[in-house]
């Protein structure tokens, strides 16, 4: 089946939503719109600080993109934002190209989506076996646990490597330079995360403050009241400017553009998927079903806009999206909310963000690494097929010891040829005696998908026919599709059997198999009445040829 693209229709769901909104629902979505962006402030900071950007970049990130995302996009309840997923690519962009260049990648990514979904490739995306992403999403969890080693423990480190094995020997090297007062208390958040997050499991209605924001602010109060000696956003960041960001031009350097093309169609593919597996998620919790490409056509809006403010990749988050529904969000209403209540909280209190301790947002982030990362998969990998397992694991080793991308491309490539091999493996011809009425007739019976992957299988197949055959009837009606090797197998097959002076006969062909052959002139030199629609009439036809032959043959 060819594939098609046609420019897309620019329709967003708050168009469709607006339609009879009620006063009761806008109360609805904003109380969670600002649940989700009181939940959204330690999140948005520490994505950023781990990303290699400053903790304002994130913040602007989820007010610019998240609105934007809101606004144009294809969900009811998708926010929008900077996640976790984006941040071993954009650590290495900054560390090798710079900060500038990352948001030239972004904004070349927020194109490449906007291509993408005008062009209607958001169902393509599903295309990308469920192996290659539970790998690569285990792995980047992996990767952000490891980035967050040092700002977690204290450690005296300038900055770490991008590459895996350089950062894990620095890591190693600096263990001791730990900071007591740095751990424990970052120690203290996960564990207070990690309660908090159950109790609110438990009693849904015991408390309005997500578990990250409350680690915030009681891990703020404790360094402040106990004076201890840790790392803060102002000492390293001079906290956040309580006022609108410059206004900034991502056009990449013109020496920069082939370097940066890769990352950028990293960011817009990781994007791409995230985003879509998240309303792919929230459709399930709310009974809708949202419109692909119209939140790819979002998401490049929002990675266009986003860099001219200083801010980094965004995509649909899986867990403030999925907060969003549990408090009652199911418009877009409420994803514009939540950035309104950023806004606020960026104009009215970012002086006290000076005295965030760099810890807690690392011990955040840490909580969102093993959250995002499938685990289980890795217990029930007994219960799949070697090809799965293999998928699976070289995308995830691929992803921890090397590169994102790297590891997608050859996570596509090895289940392509596992597929390939499954569908040669599903290809067969078998003779059919039965059908054989007289002699000098030949049946065989094919099945399966006629293509490149299997011609060289089935050769060996048929070349064991009868040296006295005269009439060789090949049925396809179990023939899925063709390609041209497909049709170059039928030729080579029909020249070797009338060089032995044999004719072939084609029957029950589908409506691809014989579109094709018909295009491509086999019928045509094969001759129109040597192709039948079914059995009976092919042996019937392969008869009146042998009753047509000369006696001596």
């Amino acid at each position: 089946m060819a594939i098609r693209f046609r420019l897309k229709s620019f329709h967003p769901k708050l168009l469709e939503t607006l339609q009879g909104y009620s006063r009761p629902q806008f109360f609805a979505d904003a109380s969670a719109g600002i649940t989700v962006g009181v939940l959204a402030i330690p999140l948005a900071m520490a994505f950023a600080i781990a990303s290699g950007a400053s903790p304002s970049s994130g913040l602007w990130t989820a007010i610019i993109a998240g609105f934007c995302i809101s606004a144009f996009g294809g969900s009811r309840v998708q926010i929008g934002g900077p996640t976790g997923a984006f941040i071993p690519i954009l650590y290495s962009i900054v560390a090798v190209y710079g900060f500038h260049n990352m948001l030239a990648a972004t904004f070349m990514a927020g194109i490449l989506l906007l291509v993408m979904g005008l062009t209607g490739m958001g169902s393509l995306i599903r295309f990308i076996p469920i192996s290659v992403v539970i790998g690569f999403t285990n792995g980047i969890a992996v990767v952000i646990a490891f980035s967050q080693l040092r700002d977690f423990f204290g450690l005296n480190i300038a900055s770490l490597p991008a590459e895996f094995f350089a950062r894990l020997r620095v890591l190693t090297t600096n263990a001791h330079t730990f900071n007591v007062a740095t751990t424990l208390l970052g120690a203290g958040c996960v564990a207070l995360v990690v309660v908090w997050s159950k109790l609110v499991e438990r009693w849904p209605r015991s408390t309005i403050i997500p578990a990250q924001m409350a680690a915030l602010i009681l891990g703020t109060l404790c360094s402040v009241v106990f004076k201890l000696p840790v790392e803060t956003l102002g000492s390293r960041f001079n906290g956040i400017p309580q006022q609108l960001p410059d206004i900034s031009f991502p056009l990449p350097a013109l020496e920069s553009l082939g370097h940066l093309l890769t990352p950028a169609i990293t960011i817009a593919l990781l994007g791409a998927i995230e985003s879509l597996l998240s309303a792919r998620v929230a459709d399930a919790q709310i009974d809708d079903q949202h419109d692909p490409n119209q939140e790819l056509l979002a998401q490049g809006i929002a990675n266009i806009a986003s860099p001219f403010f200083g801010g980094i990749p965004a995509t649909g988050a899986i867990a403030r999206t999925a907060t969003n529904v549990r408090a009652g969000g199911r418009t877009p209403v409420a994803g514009l909310i939540h950035s309104a209540t950023l806004l606020v909280v960026v104009l009215l209190a970012a002086p006290l963000a000076a005295y965030v301790p760099i810890t807690v947002l690392a011990a955040v982030v840490l909580i969102t690494a093993w959250r995002m990362g499938d685990w289980h998969e890795f217990g029930r990998l007994k219960h799949f097929s070697w090809n799965y397992r293999i998928i699976l694991l070289t995308t995830f080793a691929l992803t921890v010891l090397f590169d994102l991308t790297v590891a997608v491309e050859i996570g596509m490539v090895l289940a392509s040829l596992f597929f390939i091999y499954r569908m040669q493996d599903l290809t067969v011809v078998e003779r059919e005696r039965e059908a054989e009425t007289v002699a000098g007739i030949v049946v065989f019976a094919l099945q399966g998908s006629l293509f490149f992957g299997a011609v060289a299988k089935l050769d060996g197949q048929i070349e064991e026919r009868p040296a006295n055959t005269r009439v060789l009837v090949l049925d396809m009606r179990g023939v899925l599709n063709a390609d041209t090797s497909g049709v170059d197998w039928l030729s080579g097959l029909w020249r070797a059997l009338a060089r032995q002076g044999a004719t072939l006969v084609l029957c029950g062909l589908g409506k691809q198999p014989d579109s094709l052959l018909r295009r491509s002139g086999f019928v045509s030199r094969v001759g129109e009445a040597n192709i039948l629609p079914n059995r009976d009439r092919a042996v019937l036809r392969a008869e009146a040829i042998i009753d047509a032959l000369p006696e001596s043959t």
